[in-house]
């Protein structure tokens, strides 16, 4: 039997072997009361989870299983812009748009395999950039809890109006992802799976994922959430899954990725963006700077494939043209410096002609619309810094 046992672990260890760094020092518990909560939370929520068949709405879909980038995002080779209408008809009422100012993104294209990432710090259990489905990705692979945080200055960077978004990989069997957001000594909890809760208010509210809970896993997800004048809204892929009406006058300063990580169930994560603003009024804004800059139009690697979580920022552009019909706009896909000059201009023509047309298929008319690429001729920070060329990367919406 004995025999039996280890031959067993064994073979689930080499199943997970993708998951595996080195071993150290299997992480306790989190001293402070607020996360042994937490992770008792986390637990319930899990069994809750597995009986959790009620809700069977088949409109559910998959966050697509390619790379994704920002947008106009640099690029070496050019592809023909491409539709999907049957994904974007999904995110017909998707209405997130994301903060106009980054502050931190990362894909982790420039940190190498099974090593810790660059841009982050480990402070707590384990983490390793490992190839997911062959893109990169953050795994927390072991630590209860496991935390990490991204290196961002200055270290108060969050303001009452921000958002943050990213793809995540519900592993079978895995715990819930955590946002954590912090303003002192003070924690207040995001959870996402196919349950999303919160944790530390005065009375925490959630709100069910379309679908089941085995439905929801083994799959990736597009997550997001938005803090808006004390309000959180919460989304999973399509869906607007949670509404938190009131956060209780808190005002986070800076946050974390947490949960219960292991080698057989990893929390895994990539394509993270946070930026300051998000939900702005888009005609005040076009009468006042003449311009909408949008970093909520995402594109398959090196194509001009709209992602469909993009829906957000277009249907709010749709809805403002079709209620103004004397605007005229100029859509201009901008690059960082990243990569050769010439193929950057011909992708972010292409991904602009690609907003386009999704545009008229939305209808607005044709003729209230040009697009123009101007790759990385038209920097709006530094291309020396991370945090710059994220700034760059992006899609104009210019008053003609």
């Amino acid at each position: 039997m004995y025999r039996i046992r280890v031959a067993a672990c064994c073979c689930l260890l080499l199943t997970f072997c993708c998951w595996c760094v080195p071993a150290s020092a299997q992480f306790g518990s989190i001293k402070d009361a607020a996360k042994k909560a937490a992770k008792k939370k986390v637990e319930t929520n899990s069994e809750d989870q597995n009986s959790n068949t009620s809700n069977s709405n088949t409109n559910s879909a998959n966050a697509p299983s390619q790379p994704t980038e920002g947008a106009a995002s640099d690029s070496n080779s050019a592809a023909a812009p491409a539709n999907a209408p049957q994904q974007y008809k999904v995110y017909q009422n998707y209405d997130f748009v994301p903060g106009d100012k980054i502050v931190f993104e990362d894909d982790f294209t420039s940190d190498q395999d099974g090593e810790f990432p660059a841009h982050w710090k480990l402070d707590a259990g384990q983490g390793v950039v490992n190839k997911v489905q062959g893109q990169p990705a953050l795994a927390l692979t072991e630590g209860n809890y496991a935390r990490v945080s991204p290196r961002i200055t200055p270290a108060h960077y969050l303001s009452d109006s921000f958002t943050i978004e990213m793809d995540y990989y519900a592993a079978p069997d895995a715990y819930k992802l955590g946002v954590s957001m912090h303003k002192g000594d003070e924690d207040r909890n995001i959870w996402f799976g196919p349950e999303v809760s919160t944790e530390g208010l005065e009375h925490d509210l959630n709100g069910t994922y379309p679908g089941d809970a085995e439905a929801f896993q083994g799959k990736w997800h597009h997550i997001a959430m938005i803090m808006k004048n004390n309000q959180v809204k919460c989304y999973e892929d399509q869906t607007r899954v949670l509404v938190v009406p009131d956060f209780g006058g808190f005002v986070p300063e800076s946050f974390t990725i947490e949960g219960i990580g292991s080698q057989e169930a990893p929390l895994v994560f990539r394509n993270i963006r946070v930026a300051l603003g998000g939900g702005m009024n888009l005609i005040e804004t076009l009468n006042k700077e003449g311009k909408i800059v949008s970093h909520g139009i995402n594109f398959d690697v090196n194509s001009a494939t709209i992602k469909p979580e993009s829906m957000g920022t277009i249907n709010a552009i749709a809805k403002l043209m079709k209620e103004n019909p004397q605007v005229k706009l100029e859509i201009g896909g901008h690059t960082d410096s990243t990569g050769d000059a010439a193929k950057n201009i011909s992708l972010s023509q292409q991904r602009a002609d690609a907003v386009e047309n999704l545009l008229v298929s939305q209808g607005v008319d044709a003729s209230r619309l040009t697009a123009k690429g101007y790759g990385a001729t038209k920097p709006v920070s530094s291309n020396d810094t991370f945090e710059g060329k994220a700034a760059n990367r992006r899609v104009e919406f210019v008053k003609l």
